[in-house]
């Protein structure tokens, strides 16, 4: 982030501290509980947002090296990953072209060529057939060429792989980042590395996932035994660029920044910084490192979450590992008391005690993200 933005960002902060004020917005809003129970909302959001956008899939440093790969399943699909000989990443449907079978169970590893565990159909890791047992008794005349895995757009920028699932025209990862593209390439995600990541699988609605962390209003309740004492009392802002939200969250030292020069402010010292990007990842930036929150809709009452910690190159041999494991750990816990009320919350809402749930005007970002996923499926 931009040092003229610290410094801006900062001062707003200050100012609020010192009034003993929030960040508000207009009016408060309200919203329908169907929106997180839904089938038929829930089809519509896969298809146009989950199906549609281009998103986060993987790490770069996750497919470092040629014949590195990955699968995973995004929208109900099976999703193949994979470094091809040029340094190429790619991405296929994890799909045999012959009989439709899964090609590849292994999560990860390094592989040259992908061979069909039914009948042994292979491909090479650019996805050309390259193998048929049997071929010209069972298939005689069949055009290889027309038999390549079925590919996906896929792009690599600022250190992240990016996918669209939809059929048509490629995507512009930097362009769909819009302005807040300077701030994610600042990040350096590139010069980091997957410390740890924890899997978990949430038996509720992905937006309200997502809508957990867009505010500081739970802070000193919800997370009174881990990290409330760290951070100032339902204090934050934010800004949206196109449907991505940029949240500060600061933490209890910010007062201090009052004694020192503006020059020596930094952000990251007195704040975490939380990127939302629409749909499916969001980065929590801390001062040393950041947390990757990626978010995958299973169903309208069930997300698939991967918490990774990202941590500097340098940092991965540095003989710090209890430090990070402390790190990581630490937010662990405090996501699993978030997803603990979120899975209570979807139970409130399947119960009917609610017309309505309440965005109040220091949670503005809840209803600007609802308002995205409204225009995105509209």
């Amino acid at each position: 982030m931009e040092k003229a933005t610290q410094i801006e960002l900062i001062h707003e902060l200050l100012e609020l501290q010192h009034e003993n004020a929030q960040f508000l917005d207009e009016r408060w809003e309200k919203t329908g509980p169907e929106r997180y129970l839904s089938p038929d909302l829930f089809a519509r959001e896969r298809e146009r947002i989950s199906l549609a956008l281009p998103q986060i899939v993987a790490h770069a440093s996750e497919l470092s090296q040629p014949g590195d790969f990955r699968t995973l399943d995004i929208a109900g699909r099976p999703v193949l990953l994979s470094r091809d000989e040029t340094g190429t990443v790619r991405a296929f449907y994890n799909v045999c072209r012959h009989r439709g079978s899964r090609l590849v169970n292994d999560a990860s590893g390094c592989r040259q060529r992908f061979s069909c565990p039914y009948h042994g159909w292979t491909w090479n890791n650019s996805g050309r057939l390259i193998g048929i047992p049997q071929e010209k008794s069972g298939f005689p005349g069949l055009d290889r060429e027309e038999y390549g895995l079925h590919e996906l757009h896929c792009e690599e920028y600022a250190g992240w792989i990016w996918m669209r699932l939809a059929a048509g025209d490629g995507f512009d990862a930097q362009a769909s980042l819009g302005g807040m593209a300077a701030d994610i390439e600042g990040m350096m995600a590139g010069d980091h590395v997957v410390f740890e990541t924890t899997t978990r699988e949430i038996a509720a609605n992905w937006k309200l996932l997502v809508e957990g962390g867009l505010e500081a209003y739970h802070f000193r309740v919800a997370h009174k035994n881990t990290i409330a004492g760290l951070f100032c009392d339902n204090l934050s802002s934010y800004r949206c660029f196109g449907r991505h939200i940029r949240s500060v969250l600061p933490r209890a030292t910010l007062a201090g920044l009052k004694e020192e020069p503006e020059a020596a402010w930094e952000l990251g010292r007195h704040a975490n910084v939380l990127y939302t990007l629409f749909p499916g990842s969001q980065f929590l930036v801390q001062e040393d490192h950041f947390i990757w929150i990626q978010g995958i809709p299973v169903a309208p009452d069930r997300t698939q979450l991967r918490l990774s910690t990202m941590i500097p190159r340098a940092e991965d041999t540095a003989g710090k590992q209890a430090y990070w494991q402390r790190n990581h750990q630490l937010t662990i816990t405090t996501l699993d008391e978030d997803f603990a009320l979120a899975e209570g919350i979807q139970q409130g809402l399947a119960s009917g005690a609610n017309t309505h749930l309440n965005f109040g005007r220091f949670e503005g970002a809840l209803a600007r993200f609802s308002e995205f996923v409204d225009d995105a499926i509209a």
